[in-house]
């Protein structure tokens, strides 16, 4: 009889082959998923610590604590909007989401938002007043109004003691001898500076006839130049009817006077420089209306510009951008590879320049010419001083015979004491008396010189 298998409800299959095991990009893939989906919005702080800078102008960091650390990056979009530049050390608030970067299995904060902590409790001020009155729209451009062209009053809020005054009026003399300015007086720092600022802008106002006002005061700290940061003093410039030039401290100072007024200057004679134009910019305005087309075209292709990056900013392209990031990444850490790969291989080569040049300078013609040089000098110091040896030898005999010749010479013999006698009639040399006669004429050679004779008497030998 045949017997049949019992089925209790299971399978007879082994019940590890029913499972079916994820990948490791798989498994990336769903945290990739739950991370970036739950955690889109976050604000992390800590301190920074390895912060790279990348070629691409992305910034790679860590954001630690005592206990914990957790990788951050800065694309380059985000990092040029930063106004501070973060180092390793900084306690920081960060703001942006969660990523995953799948080739080291990584999760980090893509920051958009990064801003320093600790500030102090003016600064804080400061960006409270700014914030608010941001949103109020004091800050607004479409507010901003224009100076005049050709003012032809100028009203100017300052210190009447200070060196402010002093560099504007020198400055609007240079550039613009008949204008009329008006010097209101204030204190521009301490205890009720401020009340005064706001009154003085009030006063112009109901004044009139003014084409501008500057608002001007020199460098300070921030606390010196507080005064140009209370309320009361933005809301007198945003109600001034007269158009309002800030022109508070150094280049570097920055008031809330000056994202109030109508425009800035960096300093007080910038101010005046700026209000009074000279004719060559104002030429070179006309110039400007001429080009007017090419703005206008210009400005339709940032708009379209614009609307394209806005389009492209939708989430949509948030997972295709998430990927570019990660593949951007990626050729970052390439990039430094092949960078200290480059620096090897450059050093490697500099060593075997190094050891050819060695072998060269072993082989150099130069010096083998210069040693062959050296050793014809010798030789022909050598062959100079034998000729000039036996120059001296040949002279040395020749001084002999010239003092044997000498001793042979007739005049050597004249110079003993002896004579030649010619006859002047004969032109003979005469050797005997009795070959002459008396009277005949005689020459007589002498060792220096010859004198004339005549014969007297003849005596036999």
């Amino acid at each position: 009889m045949q017997q049949k298998g019992l089925d209790f409800g299971g399978s007879a299959e082994p019940r590890h082959a029913r499972r079916r095991a994820l990948t490791v990009s798989e498994l990336t893939d769903r945290v990739q998923g739950i991370l970036e989906t739950e955690f889109v919005d976050v604000w992390v702080e800590g301190e920074v610590s390895n912060l790279k800078r990348a070629a691409s102008g992305h910034v790679y960091f860590s954001l630690k604590d005592a206990r914990a650390q957790i990788r951050a990056v800065v694309w380059k979009t985000d990092a040029r909007l930063l106004r501070f530049q973060p180092k390793d050390g900084m306690h920081v608030l960060a703001r942006g989401s969660l990523r995953v970067y799948p080739p080291r299995g990584d999760y980090q904060v893509s920051v958009q938002v990064l801003e320093p902590l600790g500030k102090g409790s003016l600064a804080q001020a400061f960006e409270e007043l700014k914030e608010k009155l941001d949103k109020e729209g004091l800050f607004a451009p479409g507010r901003k109004r224009p100076l005049p062209v050709l003012p032809r009053r100028i009203a100017v809020v300052t210190s009447p003691t200070g060196a402010v005054i002093r560099d504007i009026l020198r400055v609007l003399r240079r550039r613009y001898a008949n204008l009329d300015v008006l010097l209101y007086p204030v204190r521009v720092q301490g205890e009720g500076a401020a009340d005064e600022i706001a009154r003085a802008l009030s006063a112009l106002n109901r004044l009139g006839g003014l084409d501008v006002v500057i608002l001007a005061r020199g460098g300070g700290s921030l606390e010196d130049l507080w005064a140009f940061n209370e309320e009361i003093v933005a809301r007198a410039i945003a109600s001034s009817r007269i158009p309002t030039l800030s022109a508070v401290g150094h280049e570097t100072d920055v008031t809330i006077a000056d994202f109030v007024a109508d425009l800035r200057a960096p300093t007080p004679s910038a101010a005046a420089e700026v209000v009074v134009q000279p004719k060559e910019e104002l030429r070179a305005r006309v110039d400007a209306a001429g080009k007017r087309l090419g703005a206008a075209l210009r400005l339709g292709l940032t708009r379209t510009r614009a609307r394209v990056e806005a389009a492209a900013a939708h989430r949509v392209f948030g997972a295709e951008q998430g990927r570019l990031r990660v593949r951007a990444q990626r050729v970052d850490e390439l990039v430094r590879r092949g960078e200290r790969a480059l620096v090897l291989r450059l050093e490697s080569g500099r060593e075997r320049a190094r050891r050819k040049r060695e072998r060269l300078e072993a082989l150099r013609w130069d010096r083998q010419l210069a040693a062959r040089r050296e050793g014809l000098a010798r030789r022909a110091d050598r062959l100079h001083a034998l000729f000039r040896g036996g120059v001296d030898r040949r002279r040395a005999g020749l001084a002999r015979i010239a003092g044997r010749l000498e001793g042979l010479s007739p005049l050597a013999v004249l110079g003993r004491g002896y004579a030649l006698v010619w006859d002047e009639a004969t032109g003979t040399l005469l050797r005997q008396a009795s070959k002459t006669e008396v009277g005949r004429h005689l020459s007589i050679r002498l060792h220096r010189g010859a004198v004339r004779a005549t014969v007297e008497s003849r005596e036999p030998e």
